[in-house]
């Protein structure tokens, strides 16, 4: 029974089941095609998963899995050769196997890369079952994978029983930044540490409980790391000082309003944040709105100014948005559902200079054969209902939670049930 209690927990937090979400929008105008692979079905056989892949500087995608109650990998996909292979099982790296919600059930870090190209990312609890509690979980690892030599260095638990939600390295001062998980749901109550790693001695300095779930940490042009805070404000930390700093933000000059969901409280949205890559802007979007901001990271004085630049996909009655990436060209791109009778994913981006963000359309699948969904009476299989017909193409019907851009590639976008990668070519976008 835990594996259909977790597939229901996911749906109910994620919202993924489309039936609930109201009266069907207009057609898309446009489709985008995707070519689809799935991930190895062991790694996740419940067909989840989060926000974990990058594009390492080997050109390979490292993508991290959830297999509740059991393990959690990193699968290494290259796209020449368009092969996966487990390359990180993280019991066997921290030589402890665990099941249950004992386990490292979820790697649920956004996966960032380090000047030298090694991987960094973390494990997370799975979900419980009605005999155990939150304390049955040790804590999350954070974790770094190199490529060149295929070996995987283990830190230890920064704070008992949280999990690791964002891990983001400076290779250049020796440290990198954590965000943990407590993982009560729904909030108030909810507990994310924001700490300082030292990457050669392995100990913590904790900076502040943020009470902000699912923060992503970016760390700037000259060092300092961000970190949203439970209201709306902004921590901040600048390793040269050694000081934590409370930042406000503005949009416009003003206090984010409710509509914009940036401030929100006690239950906040979580926020998708990522950074341009000289490290002076950082893009931002709440979850459950539409529109996309950013905020320039080179000004004096306590306060963050930010901007709004528009909606991501015009004039959508719902929309649900936990995929953001800022790719190696500077673009951002968001793929956001669409609260349509299922969650339509939408490819949008945004070039520094545009007016304003551009959706590319719906993402349809290019080869529906990529695994069969079906068996052979013709049922679908557990977990694989997340593919499916809609206005004539194969596309999604969850929310969307993962996306990054590969060097000279192409878009990759994270899909689930059964877990998938779709592959937007770039050439395709320019069409």
């Amino acid at each position: 029974m835990r594996s259909y209690q977790s597939l229901a927990i996911l749906c109910g937090l994620l919202g993924t089941w489309g039936s609930a979400w109201g009266e069907e929008p207009a057609a898309p105008q446009t489709w985008v095609e995707a070519k689809a692979y799935v991930i190895p079905k062991e790694t996740a056989p419940e067909g989840e998963g989060y926000f974990s892949i990058v594009s390492g500087h080997d050109g390979r995608l490292y993508i991290g899995t959830h297999a509740n109650a059991v393990n959690s990998w990193l699968v290494e996909f290259a796209p020449k050769t368009e092969q996966m292979k487990i390359v990180v099982d993280c019991h066997e790296a921290i030589g402890v196997d665990l099941k249950g919600f004992g386990s490292q059930a979820k790697i649920h870090t956004r996966n960032n890369v380090g000047a030298s190209g090694k991987i960094y990312f973390g494990t997370k609890q799975g979900y419980p079952n009605k005999e155990e509690v939150r304390e049955d979980y040790p804590g999350g690892y954070p974790m770094v994978y190199d490529p060149k030599t295929g070996q995987t260095k283990v830190y230890p638990i920064p704070v008992p029983h949280h999990g690791i939600n964002s891990i983001a390295p400076d290779e250049s001062r020796g440290v990198a930044y954590i965000s943990t998980c407590s993982d009560h749901r729904p909030g108030p109550g909810e507990s994310a540490i924001f700490l300082v790693l030292d990457l050669e001695t392995g100990k913590y300095q904790e900076l502040i409980d943020t009470e902000h779930f699912y923060g992503f940490i970016v760390v700037d042009y000259r060092g300092r790391a961000y970190h949203p805070l439970l209201g709306g404000d902004i921590a901040r930390y600048d390793p040269e000082t050694k000081k934590l700093e409370r930042l406000k933000q503005t949009i416009d000059g003003k206090r984010p309003t409710e509509e914009s969901r940036l401030a929100l409280t006690p239950k906040p949205d979580p926020i998708n944040w990522d950074i341009s890559p000289d490290g002076k802007t950082l893009y931002s979007n709440p979850m459950r709105g539409n529109s996309l901001f950013a905020y320039d990271l080179t000004g004096e004085g306590k306060t963050l100014a930010g901007r709004a630049l528009g909606e991501l996909v015009p004039g959508a009655a719902a929309t649900d948005c936990r995929a953001l990436c800022v790719g190696p060209s500077g673009t951002v791109w968001a793929a956001i559902t669409e609260k349509k009778k299922i969650s339509l994913c939408h490819l949008a981006s945004y070039r520094p200079g545009d007016k304003a963000p551009h959706d590319h359309g719906a993402v349809a699948i290019s080869n529906p054969d990529f695994t069969p969904l079906t068996d052979a009476a013709g049922k679908t299989l557990p977990f694989h209902g997340g593919i499916g017909e809609y206005e004539g193409k194969t596309t999604t019907k969850h929310v969307i939670l993962g996306v990054c851009e590969a060097k000279n590639d192409a878009v990759y976008i994270l899909a689930l049930g059964p877990y998938t990668l779709l592959r937007v070519p770039l050439s395709e976008l320019k069409k």
